[in-house]
């Protein structure tokens, strides 16, 4: 029993001592449990919708303050046509359009019943689903409240819901663009850091960098195997997805291979970032896996929708490279828009490679000093 004591206080004092170690213990369950808690939930608020009134006439608006006054959408933007519906999906940000028919009052009030058209990106199928039951809900509600007026034969509104994009809700359309960024985030960003974390462990990282080889060429030597390996993994993916998931490619395929390397060059960028501070393999791997995978599944988008997180959690996504790269890919291949959709996220994950790269830059010429 004094062996065992022995051990277990000398096991406490290593603890004490690693404060990596310590921090890790602490911070971790207490980090798991909030994002769990917020992320995870079935419910959504703010979810940004359009409308394209036909009718234009007072049943109609006091339908769309109905929907107006619920925390679970928000009215992002009115529509004059049918023409405007796939453009306003190509920018990502509206998940439904309420299309209200021009004879919306009078079927309402003189035949009893009327219809209503939920058109609804069917890209995140979980959240069409549940977008879907919640708007379906709300009619409900609106048509209850009316017939609560009357005493006479009762109103109905009828609900044909559309999916675009993917009119069978096949899960593969969500999660293959997440397994994507994921992938090569993984590939890219943690086997770059721990390669030259294990050169500065080995101690041949010290004998580089007194070399006349520039700390760039040691950078892009390094990084280069797994640029290629991360770019033909993306193509096995994407022929995978196609062949296998059957989940089509709608934009350009070269448009798509180009937004596929940018996001690798921003993988392979952070990663060196996390190398030069790293002076171990393990610190490189615990370093990676809470800095990218954890975010990554759960932050980006990837599993669970961006706009139901509180809004601290949505300024934590916004810097997230895989939560701009989801959005491309998606845009890009599943709902087939051109470079004028995503010039946007693309811009943000090239200046995040330049501050990536520009940090690594100064680090390790800070080590040859």
């Amino acid at each position: 029993m004094k062996s065992y004591w022995a051990i277990f206080k000398k096991e406490v004092y290593h603890i004490l001592r690693d404060r990596r170690t310590l921090l890790v213990l602490i911070l971790l369950p207490f980090t798991l449990v909030l994002i769990f808690g917020f992320a995870i939930t079935n419910e959504f608020k703010d979810s940004k919708i359009a409308i394209l009134d036909q009718s234009k006439s007072v049943l109609s608006g006091e339908l769309i303050n109905h929907v107006a006054a619920s925390q679970h959408f928000f009215i992002d933007d009115y529509i004059m046509s049918i023409e405007d519906i796939e453009p306003i999906f190509r920018k990502g940000e509206v998940k439904m359009v309420l299309v209200i028919p021009p004879d919306f009052e009078e079927a309402f009030t003189r035949m009893k019943k009327a219809d209503l058209q939920f058109i609804i990106d069917g890209t995140e199928p979980n959240f069409a689903n549940t977008v879907n039951q919640y708007a379906s809900r709300m009619v409900n509600r609106f048509t209850s409240l009316k017939q609560g007026q009357q005493t006479s034969l009762p109103y109905q509104i009828g609900i044909e819901a559309r999916m675009i994009f993917n009119p069978e809700l096949s899960s593969a359309y969500n999660f293959l663009p997440g397994v994507i960024a994921l992938i090569l985030l993984l590939i890219s960003a943690m086997m770059t850091s721990l390669t030259i974390a294990k050169e500065k462990e080995t101690g041949t990282m010290e004998i580089l960098l007194v070399s006349p080889i520039s700390p760039l060429t040691i950078i892009l030597g390094k990084v280069g195997p797994y640029a290629v390996l991360s770019f033909i993994n993306t193509v096995i993916i994407l022929v995978m997805g196609v062949y296998i998931f059957d989940v089509p490619i709608r934009g350009s395929l070269i448009l798509l291979l180009v937004m596929c390397l940018l996001y690798v060059i921003t993988a392979l960028a952070l990663g060196i970032l996390i190398s030069t501070k790293a002076k171990s393999q393990q610190v490189a791997m615990m370093g990676s896996l809470v800095v990218l995978m954890m975010p990554t599944m759960l932050l980006s988008g990837f599993l669970f929708p961006v706009t139901s997180m509180p809004m601290p959690l949505q300024f934590i996504s916004k810097i997230i490279p895989a939560t701009y790269f989801t959005e491309i890919i998606k845009n890009v291949m599943l709902r087939g828009a051109g470079l004028q959709y995503v010039i946007f996220p693309a811009g943000v994950l090239v200046l995040m490679t330049l501050v990536f790269l520009v940090i690594s830059l100064f680090s390790f010429k800070t080590r040859l000093e």
